[in-house]
């Protein structure tokens, strides 16, 4: 087995067919895991499930969330959200 640690960076909320709501911007921590093939004379590697680590609810007994989601759809997700250019700060009235 070979797990994969990376974090991505939403500057928009963003969904994921994984979550019944949107998810707030921010950094998130995504594990790949996958499992050697056998019987190759070369390495190889399969993936197994990517995980998306929620952020802890602020809401009191709330725990922190991890999502089994679709690499693809995550890949997705960060494309549209870089076509929308970086957040804006609110302006102060």
């Amino acid at each position: 087995m070979r797990t994969t640690e990376t974090t991505v960076r939403f500057s928009h909320p963003f969904r994921l067919s994984a979550f019944d709501r949107a998810q707030p911007a921010g950094q998130y921590r995504v594990v790949t895991e996958e499992e050697r093939l056998e019987g190759l004379s070369f390495d190889a590697f399969q993936r197994v499930r990517t995980l998306l680590y929620l952020p802890a609810d602020a809401l009191p007994g709330h725990t922190r969330e991890v999502v089994d989601i679709d690499p693809a759809e995550l890949a997705a997700a960060l494309a549209a959200d870089a076509l929308l250019g970086p957040a804006t700060p609110p302006h102060p009235t």
